[in-house]
This record gives structure tokens, C-alpha cells and sequence, in this order.
């Protein structure tokens, strides 16, 4: 059988994923929902996402999702079982410039890579592109410089 999945989503209580998906045969739309059995606040979610993957019940359902987007329901499970809101789980997930990466843990910060990494690639101009110029010039206007007052004082007269 091959189904396409159009949406998926979670479900708090009792702990689940949510895929709205189409039978390409028959052309109907339906709604299934897959149990996370064995999920704790404290489980590896890219593990959990594999498993749900590769389950041998849910493989034909879940083939159009991809894993990083199953990773990331699985987050907000464990997010919310930590007590953590919705809202918190959807920020971890945008990438903020001003944000220090040397201060998250090692899972935090290789998920923040990959979605860099994911952002890079999509924004990548290759040779191929109809829009790709080879030797592209860009004249960055200066700003004033500050003025710090270490720099006017000197001791050794420098």
C-alpha cells in the first residue's frame, strides 16, 4: 500500500504522534494516531524517532515523514513531560544569532548544527543555479569606529 502523509503533529495526553495521511489509491484522507510506548522525560528522542520509524506497524505510514521532523516531536514530548510549554519547545527550535552556543549541552548543540547546517545548504548557490554570478562583488558600507578610552591613554607613551 502506499500512503502520503500530509500533516503530523502530537498529542499530550496519552503521549502520541498524530499523522493526517492520504491512501494514494483510494484518494482518502484519514488520521492516525501511533502511541510513543517507553518515552520518558529522560529518553533519547533521536533513538525514539528511529524506532517509531522503522516499527514494522507504523514503516508504511511514516515513509513521506522525514526524521529530523519525527526527532523534533519527539522534543516536544519530552519537553512537555519535563513541564516545559509548547511555546518553549517551538523557540529551541529557531535559530537565534545572539544566542551563546557554548553555553547548551552537547545533544542542543549538535541539533542547533544541523539545523544550520540544513539552512546552509538550502541557501547554497551552486554552479547550476540560473542565478549564480562566479565572481560577485559586495561593497559593505563602514560604520564609525568607537572610540575606547584605553586606546587615548597609554602608559607607555606608544
Amino acid at each position: 500500500m502506499s500512503f502520503e502523509a500530509k500533516r503530523c503533529g502530537v498529542q499530550f495526553t496519552p503521549p502520541s504522534i498524530v499523522l493526517i495521511y492520504e491512501h494514494k489509491e483510494t484518494k482518502h484522507v484519514r488520521k492516525r494516531i501511533i502511541p510513543v510506548r517507553n518515552f520518558s522525560k529522560y529518553s533519547d528522542y533521536s533513538m525514539a524517532a528511529e524506532r517509531l520509524k522503522n516499527h514494522p506497524r507504523h514503516r508504511d505510514y511514516l515513509e513521506g515523514v522525514s526524521q529530523s521532523q519525527l526527532e523534533k516531536l519527539h522534543i516536544i514530548l519530552r519537553n512537555h513531560m519535563q513541564g516545559f510549554s509548547l511555546e518553549h519547545s517551538m523557540a529551541s527550535f529557531r535559530l537565534d544569532p545572539d544566542e551563546d552556543l557554548n553555553k547548551l549541552d552537547d545533544d542542543e548543540l549538535a541539533r542547533k548544527k544541523g539545523q544550520m547546517d540544513e539552512l546552509f545548504e538550502k541557501n547554497r548557490k551552486r554552479k547550476d543555479d540560473p542565478d549564480f554570478v562566479y565572481d560577485l562583488e559586495m561593497d559593505f558600507t563602514k560604520t564609525a569606529q568607537e572610540n575606547c578610552s584605553w586606546d587615548d591613554e597609554s602608559d607607555d607613551g606608544f
